[in-house]
């Protein structure tokens, strides 16, 4: 490591660049508390001063992602649903000269926004999710200058049932968890080699055959006991909004991914 930084250093020297280690932070990523302790700790340096290391505890921002040393992302949920970034943009429209429909996306892009960027990788309680869920509900009566004692029921229910079909949480979880697995499934990279192999041992897990019979098994399984790896909470969370999403084995070592168009709605 203080190899590669003395690299960094020459390339910044010779391009006349600068970096500030006063917001340069060694974070060692080691959850064997064990070896932590036994073995000494890590010094390096960056033009000629100490970089400051992070405790394992210690919360810290990469690539727009709050998270500890042993991957704990608990500080990204507190940041999106609890300091104020869904919460500014709920009441950002709160006395709005606006239209309704332009409120309500405004809302969805700023507030909505910085939820969807971390759904995908970071697992959310169902009491999380409802409380996101009734944020977003307050927003959506702000946009239509609505009191908040108002029913919740024409922001949820769909537009057959009379509803405004609004953005919620869970609609936003199935969509990002969907567009993240055809991401890494699209080329015949590493990723697609993580990803199955991630799958295959969900489905061992289960005990299910395959990935249409894991979405069946999560009709049986409340959300905060079936989501505890990334297949099994898009399999929940297919099996909650009635969306479809297959996989077909056609060799024992090859598997191919027949995507279902589907627009995931509340229940």
């Amino acid at each position: 490591m203080q190899k590669l930084l003395n690299v960094v250093q020459e390339f910044t020297a010779w391009c006349r660049m600068q970096i500030n280690v006063k917001k340069t932070y060694l974070l060692v990523i080691d959850n064997d508390e064990n070896r932590r302790e036994q073995e000494p700790a890590l010094s390096v340096t960056s033009n000629g001063e100490t970089l400051q290391a992070m405790n394992l505890d210690d919360v810290c921002r990469y690539l727009r992602y709050w998270e500890t040393g042993n991957g704990n992302m608990r500080a990204t949920k507190e940041v999106v649903a609890k300091e104020q970034k869904i919460i500014a943009a709920r009441d950002l429209i709160k006395c709005h000269p606006l239209t309704p429909e332009l409120a309500t996306e405004l809302f969805t892009s700023k507030g909505m926004g910085v939820f969807r960027f971390s759904m995908a990788l970071i697992e959310w309680s169902e009491s999380e999710l409802n409380d996101v869920k009734q944020l977003c509900v307050q927003a959506y009566k702000n946009a239509w200058h609505l009191p908040r004692a108002t029913a919740s029921a024409l922001f949820i229910f769909q537009k057959t049932h009379a509803g405004k079909e609004s953005t919620l949480p869970m609609a936003v979880l199935t969509q990002e968890l969907l567009l993240h697995a055809k991401r890494c499934m699209q080329y015949e990279d590493v990723s697609k080699k993580i990803m199955l192999t991630r799958l295959k041992r969900t489905l061992d897990e289960w005990l299910c055959d395959s990935f249409a019979e894991q979405i069946e098994e999560m009709e049986l399984w409340k959300w905060d006991d079936a989501t505890g790896d990334f297949w099994s909470r898009l399999a929940k969370a297919l099996q909650q909004s009635c969306s479809r999403a297959t996989f077909q084995s056609r060799e024992q070592s090859s598997w191919t991914a027949d995507w279902h168009q589907c627009i995931p709605l509340e229940n």
